[in-house]
This record gives C-alpha cells, sequence and structure tokens, in this order.
C-alpha cells in the first residue's frame, strides 16, 4: 500500500495541487487504465503518448498509471484472448504468458507472425471491454477528483 500511496497516488494528488483539473486527470487516469490495458506489449506506451500530445493531456499522469497497472495488462491478456476466440467462435489456442515471452526470445517479428491469431482475439476482447471501462472510469472518477481538489484547496488556504 506504501509503494501504491508513494508512486501513483502522492504524484497525482500533486497534479491537482499544481493545478490540473480533476476532469483533465479523471480522462488521463481513465485513458491511462483502458489503453494501458492493451494486450499487445509495447503499444500502450507511444499509443498513450500520442493521446496525450493530440488531446493536451498531462503525459506525465497518463504514462504514471499505464505503468502502474502493467501487471494487470499482463494478466488480462489470456482473457482478452478467450474472449475474442469465443467472439469469433474460434478454437481456443494453448497459449500461456510464458509461452508468447520464450516466443520473444526467438526475435519480435518472429513472434508477432507466430501469434498473429493471438493478438487478433486479444485485441477484439480488448475492444469489447475498454470502451466501456474507459467511460464508467472517467464517470466515477471525475467527483472524486473535484472533491479532492476542493479539499487540497481548503488545505492551501
Amino acid at each position: 500500500m506504501d509503494w501504491l500511496k508513494k508512486r501513483l497516488i502522492d504524484p497525482l494528488l500533486n497534479l491537482l495541487r499544481q493545478g490540473l483539473s480533476p476532469k483533465d486527470l479523471a480522462l488521463c487516469v481513465a485513458l491511462g487504465i483502458g489503453v494501458g490495458l492493451f494486450p499487445v506489449l509495447g503499444v500502450s506506451t507511444p499509443a498513450l503518448t500520442v493521446l496525450a500530445l493530440t488531446l493536451r493531456l498531462n503525459l506525465a499522469a497518463i504514462q504514471l498509471v499505464s505503468y502502474a497497472i502493467a501487471p494487470l495488462q499482463l494478466a488480462l491478456i489470456i482473457p482478452f484472448m478467450r474472449l475474442g476466440e469465443i467472439v469469433l467462435g474460434s478454437t481456443p489456442q494453448p497459449m500461456t504468458i510464458s509461452a508468447a515471452m520464450e516466443l520473444l526470445t526467438q526475435g519480435v517479428l518472429y513472434a508477432i507472425v507466430t501469434l498473429w491469431d493471438a493478438i487478433i482475439h486479444a485485441a477484439l476482447g480488448w475492444v469489447l471491454i475498454v470502451p466501456m471501462l474507459i467511460f464508467v472510469s472517467y464517470k466515477i472518477l471525475v467527483p472524486i477528483f473535484v472533491r479532492l481538489s476542493k479539499t487540497l484547496s481548503s488545505e492551501k488556504a
């Protein structure tokens, strides 16, 4: 819990103290969570950078959240893949994270070619779940950050 507070919560609260709007912070966190869960390793960081720059969001906040949920990203690759297989009616592939990581040792291009179906299935599963997750997260986080912002403002005075 100390790690979470020190590495995620305190930096996000500092952004509120520095004047980042609660709505912008909520959007950074929601997008950091959603895009950070994209089930293809190495894609979320550049995608979030482009989103942050395009939408003029706080790049540090969005990447911080993405890095904090990286273990969850790994844990959800197989469930996203299974959901995609179900939707497409595909035969489940015998895949594990360790097997996929072993393929990566033979080269990224080799792993992509070998895992192409799994990548497509996982991306489809992600597309079916994550847009709603981003929306709900944003709607939940805005009032929380508004309240926290008011509390932090009253502490200054």
